[in-house]
């Protein structure tokens, strides 16, 4: 055999090897799943066709967790809506039965969290390991979201609910922990609807750290690493304290800042949270 052609076939021989190598799953290097947050007030079918065509589309596994909500039939409005939109199996996850539940979010490519309390979510899935699952999901890059709590609790730190909506003074909007998916994001939803400007700015300025993201409703942020971008039909208040020079403020005084960096976005635009 001559010297070029052995060279030639070694050459294909490690293409190949090296093709299927890459075409492994363990091999791949994968991204972390993209997060989206709605802001409540109805999901449109733009957001939902969507946040389905980054899970996988018409091969999409759906796990939705209901746990905000009190009601007895708790995630069916969410099976409904998945199911409609062409998802290959969405189920519903009990936090009763843990292993069940642990079998499902790791099959799942979509992760969902509806409406309701987002401290009742916090609550029912404390002690139960299932946020390490669910990390372990969104770092193999399955997509996680909600609508409304389910938006609130991707937070690190999250807004509970517990504001003072008409003053703006330090100590007033209470935060506590969320399952830490947007690390140094605070979520706030129904925003423009429910004129929580107030409670955002009075937590960022509290937790000069956290870049605050008002999402009003109908409206989603799809987050992919420090990059946001808006879809829906109504807008998104971006409220940036780390620029700010602030002035101190115990509980209960008015909190004061200039040089915050203040955006407003709407359908088709993105922001750096860099």
């Amino acid at each position: 055999m001559r010297p070029g052609r052995t060279h030639r076939m070694r050459r294909s021989w490690l293409l190949a090897l090296l093709t299927v190598a890459l075409s492994c799953p363990i091999a791949r290097a994968q991204s972390p799943g993209p997060i989206v947050a709605v802001g409540g007030g109805g999901t449109t079918p733009a957001i939902v066709a969507t946040t389905l065509e980054l899970a996988g589309g018409k091969t999409a596994v759906v796990a939705v967790l209901p746990q905000a909500s009190e009601s007895p039939t708790a995630g069916e409005g969410s099976v409904k809506m998945w199911t409609d939109a062409g998802a290959k199996s969405v189920r519903v996850v009990s936090f009763a039965d843990r292993d069940a539940a642990r079998a499902i979010l790791r099959e799942a490519t979509l992760i969902w969290m509806p409406g309701g309390s987002q401290s009742r979510f916090m609550e029912k899935i404390a002690g139960t390991g299932l946020t390490e699952v669910i990390h372990e999901r969104h770092r193999a890059g399955a997509v996680v979201g909600g609508t409304s709590a389910g938006a609130a609790v991707l937070s690190a730190e999250m807004i509970t609910g517990d504001a003072d909506l008409k003053s703006l003074k330090s100590g007033t909007t209470v935060l506590n922990k969320g399952l830490g998916l947007l690390p140094g994001v605070l979520v706030d939803q129904h925003f423009l609807q429910r004129q929580r400007g107030n409670r955002l700015i009075s937590g960022v300025l509290d937790h000069p750290t956290l870049v605050g993201v008002g999402i009003d409703e109908a409206t989603a942020v799809i987050f992919r690493g420090t990059t946001m971008s808006v879809l829906g039909k109504s807008g998104v208040v971006v409220v940036d304290p780390r620029p700010a020079t602030r002035a101190s403020a115990v509980a209960g005084e008015v909190v004061a800042a200039t040089g915050m960096r203040l955006s407003i976005l709407r359908e088709g635009m993105t922001y750096s949270l860099k």
